[in-house]
């Protein structure tokens, strides 16, 4: 998404010319490299021959079983290398790459990168100008370090389980892996800092992730309760502790709306969106303190309201008001909103093996020079390009290597 009106001659995307060395798979860190891919830099993503990221071969369903669907999502604009970094020739190779790149991003658990030859302490003295960014469920040192850090487990230990679901019931995890996708980012606003203070100081960075730290550090506000009055807030399944109405309600097509009225000038509003004025002059509702009060009550009064009409016909009726309001959509519904489709996030692309498919693109829209989307790359598509182009390879070198990296 971009907006071509600003751009001038010559411009280029924010981050052309930065390469980045891609050690990354399933979903924390290819997601950090796919932002900065977004951003124009040249990602080359080292695999392992055959096999590739995890991502390529997980959970291929009915009629999908010859595609890499959740590969997809988070590799577009990048180029893949097959490289077994447990031989020789291909640690050299990588060794090659990292001398001549900008980022090299990796999650392997803590120590593994050093053990194959690929960590800080082996790369920096070849290239001291590189923003190395390590990331891993619970950082590199700490009691925990040598835990997996899977999503799931992430959400439990950070507290976000103890806050979803409903009350007085078991917790539940959020339906999409947060805390990767917020190490990710994260990480990629780490890599983007370390860049503008290597091109200051002539030195890269050391950078630690973990995604207990992104969990906490993106709870924020929700802790604030916690964090100055040691109260942790428990599990109010779609209420908000602060708002009343604040809820999804069912309608009578089946639908779910979530609203909000986030203060007491919105509500009066939600009493003529609703045909019930006669609740404005309500004492016990008339205030947010009376609404908290007699949450049960109100709430179950809105649930009855709502559930007289369809979703069409409320829809008008909280936009008049200006109220806060959503349907509950499903992952389709999602992508096919009149808004996401005006804000042109949604991208199709052509798979060399795949034929059209459709990604999540970046969620900016930026004046200038934007870099272009590409397809997320097959396994070893660009061993040879990149090997030429970043090493200067001849052909020979190169197909040495291709025999040696053939999968077994």
């Amino acid at each position: 998404m971009s907006d071509e009106g600003e751009m001038s001659a010559g411009a280029q995307a924010p981050l052309a010319g930065v390469r980045v060395l891609d050690l990354t798979q399933v979903i924390a860190g290819p997601y950090c490299t796919a932002m900065l891919a977004d951003m124009g830099a040249e990602v080359v993503k080292i695999e392992r021959p055959g096999t590739g990221d995890d991502l390529r071969s997980v959970h291929r369903y009915e009629g999908r079983e010859e595609h890499e669907d959740y590969f997809y999502a988070n590799n577009r604009s990048k180029k893949s290398v097959a490289v077994d970094l447990k031989k020789p020739g291909g640690r050299s190779a990588a060794h090659e790459l990292a001398r001549r790149a900008d980022v090299l991003v990796e999650n392997f658990s803590p120590g593994t990168a050093h053990r194959l030859g690929m960590g800080w302490e082996d790369l920096s003295p070849l290239n001291p100008r590189l923003v190395y960014c390590s990331l891993s469920g619970f950082g590199q040192d700490g009691p925990y370090r040598d835990r997996p850090g899977l999503d799931p487990i992430l959400q439990a230990v950070s507290g976000v389980m103890s806050v979803t679901g409903l009350p007085g019931e078991e917790p539940r995890m959020i339906g999409s892996p947060l805390a990767d996708v917020m190490a990710g980012m994260f990480s990629a606003f780490a890599v983007v800092s370390a860049l503008q203070a290597a091109s200051r100081e002539g030195r890269g960075r050391r950078i630690d992730v973990s995604l207990q730290d992104a969990m906490l550090a993106g709870l924020g506000p929700r802790m604030g309760e916690t964090l100055q009055a040691g109260i942790s807030p428990g599990r109010w399944g779609n209420e908000n502790p602060m708002r009343v109405p604040a809820n999804t309600y069912l309608t009578s097509d089946g639908r779910y709306l979530a609203i909000i009225v986030q203060n007491d000038r919105f509500w009066p509003l939600f009493c003529r969106a609703m045909d019930r004025e006669d609740l404005i002059g309500e004492e016990r509702f008339a205030t947010m303190a009376g609404r908290l009060e007699h949450r049960e009550e109100l709430d179950g009064i809105v649930a009855r309201v709502f559930s007289e009409r369809p979703s069409a016909a409320w829809t008008p009726r909280l936009e008049a008001e200006r109220i806060p309001f959503a349907l509950v959509n499903d992952f389709a519904e999602a992508l096919d909103d009149p808004q996401a489709r005006h804000r042109g996030i949604v991208c199709e692309l052509t798979h060399p093996a795949s034929g059209p498919i459709r990604v999540v693109g970046p969620p900016w829209i930026m004046t200038g020079a934007q870099a272009e989307m590409t397809s997320p790359p097959l396994l070893g598509q660009h061993t040879e390009e990149i090997l030429r182009e970043w090493i200067g390879w001849n052909q020979a070198q190169i197909q040495a290597f291709l025999v040696d990296h053939a999968p077994e």
